[in-house]
């Protein structure tokens, strides 16, 4: 019946089946195997949204070749700090992996990873200069050693033959080489812990079910009411603890938790779109991630890149994203989304962040407003003997970037991830996208220390994050030998270079 109130309890629920949620849900059932989860999701697979294959970069975003998270200062000098950061967390993810394939917990890397080159490349003498900047002040340090620069015509050829087609031997262009470089299918990764997890005591997964309240009550645990879309059947869930992963759904979840560390936060989304090669000869050309530099007031995930991708077993060739605007909060979402998440308390931080932005929305406009010859001559400034013929037009994922209160500015506009948690620890959001994917596993172990503070402190936790995260509570560019040690299993287990 319809109307019939179906109640559950629970030790953990997590809404959204995407690879956060996957991650976290193995890391807390490897923790504790007695731990009840239940897993609620609003489409009818799991990883259709954010972390789906066609949705994101898949690029194992580890620093190598995305120029954003290298900024240049004032000064001149190369900033490294972010880039060895998001480098270490994928050390982190590869570790991870590797423990889920050598426990049999998820099927066959090759199903999941594989190795691709990730290059980036430019052109122009401050371009030029910035990137032989950006080598010098990376490859000194240990996580970046096996990076090599070249501005020599005949080594790029060697390195990205397509992407050098029909280029002049005297134009000034350089680029940077990292072999160890990855191409991951995060949507197939995602399906395969959620598989593993499934068959696990006290692991329940929901496909069609939708969130509809969220409320806590006196004693610290959660009552949330969700709506089975195929059987227009109520449930009650009842938990301690809740992590809302559920992509761009996730910020107008935080507000129905009306929680007071959700205050002030707003979220402006950005679409994208691929191009996608139909030749496969063009297709077998090209071998590499390569990375160039993003226009001015353009969000990180629409950094323009030509990728390799491998997916369900087939390889790829993209080039893209290029950006666009829609008032959804995910792909399959409502026009409705943004409007509806506008809220008194985030008025204010939003108004701001878009005054502050208005490169962005300039950026944006302009995108929306690409005719196909225009998306052809950017993809000819990557490839200069690309053809119409070969390439058509995919939808690619929906982002959305997190807007937070600033005391400065009133309201700024964030590009990269961020976990919110409620000071008792009982609820946990993850909004914002890149890199979002690359570094899930150190994402929802930090998430873990903070919201299961007393359960992380014991030898019995972290004995076990240790086999899975053998350089947890570590760092690795301070240590080049345990790094290296490191690199080379998880290497040989994911059978990567």
């Amino acid at each position: 019946m319809p109307d019939e109130t179906i109640r559950s309890n629970s030790d953990v629920v997590l809404i959204g089946a995407g690879i956060m949620s996957a991650t976290l849900g193995v890391i807390l059932k490897e923790l504790q195997p007695d731990i009840k989860i239940e897993i609620y999701e609003r489409l009818d697979v799991a990883a259709a949204e954010s972390s789906d294959a066609w949705n994101n970069a898949g690029t194992g975003h580890s620093a190598f070749c995305e120029l954003n998270y290298t900024p240049e200062k004032a000064d001149g000098s190369i900033d490294p700090k972010k880039a060895i950061s998001i480098a270490e967390s994928f050390e982190v993810s590869r570790q991870f992996w590797s423990y889920l394939v050598q426990q049999n917990k998820v099927p066959s890397p090759e199903n999941f990873i594989k190795s691709v080159p990730h290059m980036s490349f430019v052109w122009g003498d401050k371009n030029v200069e910035y990137l032989r900047k950006r080598f010098e002040a990376l490859q000194s340090n240990p996580i970046f050693s096996e990076m090599t620069f070249s501005t020599d015509f005949e080594q790029l050829q060697k390195w990205m033959p397509l992407v050098m087609e029909g280029r002049n031997a005297d134009e000034n262009l350089a680029a940077t080489h990292m072999e160890i470089g990855t191409d991951v299918n995060f949507g197939a990764l995602t399906r395969s812990m959620f598989n593993y997890l499934e068959k696990l005591e006290g692991v329940t997964l929901y496909f069609n079910h939708e969130v509809k309240k969220l409320r806590q009550r006196e004693d610290k645990s959660w009552r949330i009411k969700i709506k089975d879309l195929s059987t227009g059947t109520t449930r009650k869930a009842y938990t301690k603890f809740v992590f809302i992963g559920a992509g761009g759904g996730s910020l107008p979840l935080l507000e129905k938790a009306n929680v007071p560390e959700g205050n002030g936060y707003g979220g402006f989304p950005v679409s994208g779109q691929w191009l996608k090669c139909t030749n496969p000869e063009v297709i077998a050309k090209h071998q590499a991630k390569v990375y160039g530099k993003a226009s001015v007031g353009a969000p990180p995930m629409s950094v323009p890149h030509i990728d390799t991708r491998v997916i369900d077993g087939e390889k790829a060739l993209l080039f893209g994203p290029f950006a666009g605007f829609s008032t959804r909060f995910l792909k399959n979402g409502s026009y409705l989304d943004l409007p509806l998440s506008i809220k008194s308390n985030n008025l204010i931080p939003m108004l701001a962040a878009g005054y502050h932005n208005i490169p962005l929305t300039k950026y944006l406009i302009e995108q929306v407003r690409q005719s196909p010859k225009d998306r052809m001559k950017a993809l000819r400034e990557y490839l200069p003997t690309a053809r119409s013929k070969d390439w058509k037009l995919e939808k690619a994922g929906q982002r959305v970037q997190v807007i937070k209160k600033d005391e400065k500015e009133g309201g700024v506009l964030e590009f990269g991830t961020e976990v919110i948690n409620t000071h008792d620890g009982t609820l946990a959001v993850l909004l914002g996208a890149s890199p979002g994917a690359s570094t899930a596993v150190a994402i929802m172990v930090d998430l873990i220390s903070r919201c299961f503070t007393n359960q992380i402190r014991t030898p019995e936790w972290e004995a076990k994050l240790k086999n899975m995260i053998p350089s947890y509570g570590q760092t690795l560019n301070d240590k080049p030998e345990f790094l290296a040690e490191l690199r080379k299993h998880t290497a040989e287990v994911l059978k990567i270079k």
